[in-house]
């Protein structure tokens, strides 16, 4: 294999995972909420202000409804597998933080209580990761691998999730939402990134200054022929951070 197409393979595969794996202001979760009636048309606009308003709670997140903090967000290995006849690789992200949360907005919420369904966009004005990489990929019998750190910086960066749940259904009949989230994100735009991948060439520090160079001058191209495989990793993580946070949180409190 050409090395230069190694070198972008790992580039793409990395980038990939690290965007899968962000006052007087009241502490009370339900102040936010308190005037949003599902049964009234502006409900939806109202727990958009509401979650606009909480953007401060990440930070420290909620112990009264066991919710952790969101900002920074921390994964202390997010690990991908990739198996083949002609190709395989294993990439474990360690140590990955995501800040960018409390300054982010909520520009759209849509709710459908028939659909058991909310889907709201999301916009990022700055939203960090860092953490390290181990790389390990096989390709037609020859073996690469490579570890570092990492950081990636997304400018004006826009999401929309979706988020269903199906409840199960009681002895009695009645239904109960204790069943799992499934999130679905699609990534809208960004305007801007910033990816340096540490030791990306092993240690060979001119050609790894020339590859950090071409890396964010040329990343639009591979960033939106990429953009269906990085939606399905981020769903996959927004998944597991919904279910932790929210599987069992009493929504009928916040909206009786």
């Amino acid at each position: 294999m050409n090395f230069a197409v190694f070198v972008y393979f790992l580039w793409s595969i990395i980038t990939l995972n690290i965007f899968s794996i962000v006052t007087s202001q009241s502490d009370n979760l339900a102040d936010y909420f308190s005037h949003c009636k599902k049964n009234e048309s502006d409900f939806d606009n109202c727990v958009k202000d509401g979650l606009n308003g909480v953007r401060h709670l990440f930070k420290t997140g909620v112990p009264k409804y066991n919710i952790a903090p969101f900002d920074p967000f921390f994964a202390s290995e997010v690990p991908q597998k990739v198996g083949g006849r002609f190709f395989n690789y294993k990439l474990i992200l360690k140590n990955v933080f995501e800040s960018g949360w409390t300054i982010s907005q909520v520009t759209r919420f849509r709710s459908d209580f028939n659909k058991n369904m909310i889907q709201y966009t999301q916009f990022f004005p700055d939203k960090k990761l860092k953490g390290e990489y181990d790389f390990v990929a096989t390709i037609f019998g020859n073996t690469y691998a490579n570890k570092g750190p990492w950081n990636l910086s997304l400018y004006d960066f826009v999401q929309t999730t979706t988020i269903t749940r199906k409840p199960r259904i009681a002895s009695n009949a009645t239904l109960v939402y204790d069943t799992p989230l499934k999130a679905s994100v699609e990534v809208q735009s960004c305007k801007n990134m910033e990816l340096h991948i540490g030791h990306l060439l092993q240690g060979r520090t001119v050609i790894e200054n020339l590859a950090d160079r071409i890396i964010n001058t040329a990343w639009q191209p591979g960033f939106v022929v990429l953009k269906p495989i990085i939606n399905d990793l981020v769903s996959t993580a927004f998944t597991e951070i919904f279910n932790k946070n929210f599987r069992y949180f009493p929504f009928h409190e916040l909206f009786p």
